[in-house]
């Protein structure tokens, strides 16, 4: 009896070893630059689930937004963090930061290019990972919230894009017409990067488009950066912990309706 109780929990382990989170290196190529992604999703999980492009700010892929990626993508979804600038640039300062994302503000046709490309990449897995292919949608934070706005002016086919603390402004507002998706805004009142004007701007653009759902949150109070823990506070950049957790309860309501369509 004692032999089968010891070989029962040898299993219950081995069972728990087996089922963790999975941060399996992505790589494709596009005109000539290799990008090195990471999809994430948890193996204790087997059902299909929804797919996310999620880009991170713009430190772009690193441990930390790895981390971030586990923790949002838990049971839930199936997480691919998105690297926008290629192998070998993965900034560690401000200064590198603002270097790296220079060449995609000033050029937003490779901005959108490179993000049809990744969610290709994420359609791809299916079969690898389990993707639900009938619901997809994109997440970002800061310059990963430009990015996925960009990918729904594009009129790619997800459900829904939600941006946390991300740069409303376009190259184009006439794009806008493209959005098939529904577009969650999720800003700080207090963001200097994203004032009163920036963001009557883009809900002019919104309704000019004729987007069908769409709505911006601003939450009192917070500024920039408000999901990033990892980052060193500075002015209008400061994590706030309970502003972060009700984006985050904000964004699973978004998708999980984007997802059963509801309005």
């Amino acid at each position: 009896m004692r032999r089968l109780v010891a070989l029962f929990g040898l299993l219950l382990v081995a069972g728990a070893a087996r089922a963790a989170m999975v941060a399996r290196p992505v790589s494709w190529t596009l005109d000539g630059t290799t990008f090195r992604s990471v999809l994430v999703y948890d193996d204790a999980v087997t059902t299909p689930r929804p797919g996310l492009v999620m880009v991170p700010n713009w430190y772009g892929v690193n441990a930390d937004a790895i981390a971030k990626a586990e923790m949002i993508a838990g049971r839930r979804y199936v997480i691919l963090l998105t690297d926008l600038y290629g192998e070998g640039v993965r900034p560690v300062n401000t200064g590198q930061a603002q270097a790296a994302v220079k060449p995609l503000y000033a050029d937003r046709a490779l901005m959108r290019a490179r993000m049809i490309k990744a969610l290709a990449e994420l359609r791809a897995q299916e079969g690898r990972a389990p993707i639900d292919p009938a619901r997809i949608a994109a997440i970002g934070f800061c310059f990963g919230g430009s990015a996925v706005l960009d990918l729904a002016r594009a009129g790619a086919d997800v459900a829904a894009v939600v941006t946390f603390h991300g740069i409303l402004a376009t190259d184009d507002p006439a794009l806008a017409k493209h959005i098939r998706a529904e577009v969650l805004v999720l800003t700080g009142d207090e963001d200097q990067a994203v004032p009163p004007a920036a963001r009557a701007a883009f809900e002019q653009e919104m309704r000019a488009g004729g987007v069908k759902r769409w709505a911006v949150v601003d939450f009192g109070g917070a500024v920039h950066c408000f999901t990033e823990a990892a980052q060193k506070p500075a002015p209008n950049c400061v994590y706030d912990p309970p502003v972060a957790k009700r984006a985050y309860q904000f964004m699973h309501v978004w998708l999980d309706d984007a997802f059963a369509g509801k309005p």
